[in-house]
């Protein structure tokens, strides 16, 4: 049993009698927003806005502010108590958190607190939502969020920019694919046990790739609607690699024509990595390195 499905049995609620979906425990229905924590916001905002995101929001109470694109939503968290151990004392913008659609985000999280994870406690100021998170990778959350149709977790905790359009078009299609994770050495049974365990992934056959980057071991989760499953690549370090820190290491972004989003980003401003070993095709591209951690792939990927 992996390490990190251990939890002590004290305050734990009965399982909601919600869940009868063996395939999808959780009602896992997509990925809401991934947040980086960064102390120089205004940097990392450009990136994204190179990108094809717009900043659409402001957080009420703290120093967060929400990008989107299309059905991508991007949380910029500035809070210096925020920014500073997400980074763990780094200067450079770190994945500090991937919130996830469930249907129903109480029943969720004390689902996986049954099977072992571990609590992350919130503290919601004055009009702010108390939003369910657990521990993940390197130190980051992973919350859980049901308020993603007609009301939004956006609509409590944010206030829209004035004059800006809410939901600006997604640049060549742009949508999530899935999330890059780096983890130790030999931990890959760890985290795919992790993963089975708590969200009912599915391990993809080594034969069956996406993208251009051949490494790691890749996860499916389930989803409600199918459009909206999304990929985990677990990525360990080679041998003579002494980075080792387990981290949510990049973003990997979905789209119909690798080719022709590579152009449009071009236009914005987006270099890409273009050597022998990693190089620009129909199959996936990747963004150099932006501010010494920010990077994004690109896989080919229709809209189901």
């Amino acid at each position: 049993m992996s390490d990190f499905l251990l939890n002590p049995q004290e305050g734990r609620e009965p399982l909601q009698a919600s869940f009868s979906d063996a395939a999808n425990p959780l009602g896992l229905d997509g990925i809401e927003f991934i947040e980086y924590a960064t102390s120089k916001p205004q940097a990392l905002g450009q990136v994204l806005e190179m990108m094809g995101f717009r900043p659409v929001a402001r957080h009420r109470s703290r120093e967060v502010l929400l990008y989107r694109q299309g059905g991508l939503n991007v949380v910029v968290n500035a809070n210096p108590v925020d920014a500073k151990g997400a980074g763990h004392g780094s200067e450079v913008p770190s994945i500090s958190a991937m919130a996830l659609r469930v249907r129903d985000a109480r029943a969720a999280y004390h689902y996986v607190l049954e099977r072992g994870a571990w609590s992350v406690p919130t503290h919601a100021e004055v009009m702010e939502l108390n939003i369910p998170a657990i521990h993940g990778a390197g130190g980051s959350r992973i919350y859980f969020v049901d308020r993603y149709k007609d009301f939004s977790i956006y609509d409590v905790d944010f206030v829209p920019i004035p004059s800006v359009d809410q939901h600006p078009p997604a640049t060549a299609g742009i949508h999530f694919f899935g999330v890059v994770q780096y983890i130790g050495p030999e931990r890959s049974n760890d985290w795919i046990a992790f993963y089975e365990e708590l969200f009912g992934t599915e391990l993809i056959p080594d034969e069956q790739r996406f993208g251009i980057m051949p490494k790691g071991t890749l996860l499916r989760t389930p989803a409600l609607d199918p459009s909206q499953r999304f990929m985990l690549q677990l990525i360990e370090p080679e041998l003579h690699v002494v980075d080792a820190d387990e981290r949510l290491q990049r973003i990997g972004l979905g789209v119909p024509d690798v080719l022709e989003a590579v152009k449009a980003l071009r236009a914005l401003g987006v270099e890409f990595v273009e050597t022998q070993a990693a190089h620009t095709e129909q199959r996936g591209a990747i963004s150099k390195t932006y501010l010494g951690s920010v990077v994004f792939e690109l896989v080919h990927s229709e809209k189901e």
